[in-house]
């Protein structure tokens, strides 16, 4: 089979490419795991930052790759029953005989059986055993393994899943290209909401707009929030709009500053949230500047950049909570106190929970969310993640794999 391997952590650029597509061995899944034909896998930021070296990788050569869309073609002697992906089954299911080749190999695994659909996302596994996963966090267990990180990823034609860790993916949902960005940039985005403590029809700020806020856009205005998106693209202003934002703009602006960058034609009239221009307001009124002023409820962001962070709990209201989605961030700089002061809240977000993959899968199935993607071909992964660096991407990036 062909794949993308790493051979080296190095800043990517137009001449420097540090993946090579090889062919290599066709894995063989052991007890506990399928193999997926990959149909798509979506290209993340994480990727890059694999590539570059920010996140360190396990052993090199490596595949990244972690929104793995694909089918199960196979499945390991003596796999133990699993709920569709959920937790292990008391009893496992009969042991197989025979050599471990292709007939060895079983045909279901408790409920998922040779061709269905299913996702493989960043958590690759967990222990099960520790105080976080015994507790509902297994996104924090400090002995799990991370697809692409640890292991091999999707970019490549077939991938080795467990099968407790692989996500039925309804028919409904799409074709391959569409699914894979909820598998990460999806997910991710729901659970920085849980995070942040989002409530229906907040204020909610969102700093930077690209793969996963798209999507989380969507879950805001299906919960009827009005949504402030900070981007520095005016072509991702204009997604932001189209997709509902009641403001866009850049990060040193705010509604206020900009009335004619709120509310799309045939969007809700006036300002959003109530809002006025400063000169309009009366003597008093700090909307929209100073230290206090808070114009979100809760403010996410998305930028990997640690700038930003003082100008987000800026913008959020005392008591709010700005949560920041990113697996890897650049130095935060000093900032004074009263940023943080009167109750505000900073947090990060740290992978995602098979429950909230399941919790998102139904989000998208019942709310009807649809991702923007821009799909590369499987040859095309450098150029994908030159893209992805540069900003010129609209919505999620997508390599379409489909096996020889």
């Amino acid at each position: 089979m062909r794949a993308w391997r790493l051979h080296s952590q190095q800043p990517l650029g137009e001449e420097k490419v540090p993946l090579r597509l090889e062919e290599v061995p066709l894995p063989v899944p052991g007890p506990g795991e399928v193999r997926l034909r990959v149909e798509a896998c979506g290209v993340c930021h994480t990727d890059l930052h694999i590539a570059e070296g920010e996140l360190p990788a396990a052993h090199l050569p490596l595949t990244p790759g972690h929104q793995v869309v694909g089918i199960i073609d196979a499945i390991g002697p003596r796999t133990p029953a699993a709920a569709g992906g959920g937790a292990p089954a008391a009893a496992p299911g009969a042991a197989l005989t025979g050599a471990p080749a292709a007939a060895s190999l079983t045909e279901t695994a408790g409920g998922l059986e040779i061709g269905r659909r299913v996702g493989l996302t960043w958590l690759y596994s967990a222990c099960g055993g520790c105080r976080f996963c015994r507790s509902g966090l297994e996104n924090l267990c400090q002995n799990a393994r991370f697809t692409g990180l640890h292991v091999d990823g999707g970019f490549a034609e077939y991938v080795i899943a467990p099968v407790d860790f692989v996500i039925p993916l309804p028919p409904e949902l799409g074709a391959a290209p569409e699914v894979a960005p909820l598998l990460c940039a999806g997910m991710i985005g729901y659970r920085s909401l849980k995070v942040a403590g989002v409530r229906p029809g907040e204020t909610i700020g969102l700093i930077g707009f690209g793969a996963s806020a798209h999507l989380v856009i969507q879950v805001l205005r299906h919960w009827g929030c009005t949504v402030f998106v900070f981007t520095r693209s005016e072509k991702h202003r204009q997604l932001a709009r189209r997709l509902g934002a009641a403001w866009a703009g850049g990060l040193d602006e705010t509604p206020a500053d900009r009335p004619g960058s709120a509310w799309p034609a045939g969007g809700r009239p006036g300002w959003p949230g109530g809002d006025r221009p400063a000169r309009d307001r009366p003597a008093g009124d700090r909307r929209g500047g100073g230290l206090d002023a808070g114009i979100c409820d809760r403010v996410i962001s998305f930028a990997p950049v640690g700038a930003v962070i003082p100008r987000a709990l800026a913008l959020t209201r005392p008591g709010g909570t700005v949560a920041i989605n990113a697996v890897h961030l650049d130095k935060v700089p000093e900032f004074p106190y009263p940023l943080l002061w009167r109750e505000r809240t900073l947090r990060s977000v740290a992978n995602v929970t098979r429950q909230d993959a399941y919790e998102f899968i139904e989000l998208v199935r019942t709310a009807h969310l649809r991702a923007e993607v821009e799909v590369f071909p499987f040859e095309a992964l450098p150029e994908a993640l030159l893209a992805l660096k540069q900003a010129r991407v609209q919505g999620a990036p997508v390599l379409l794999v489909g096996a020889r």
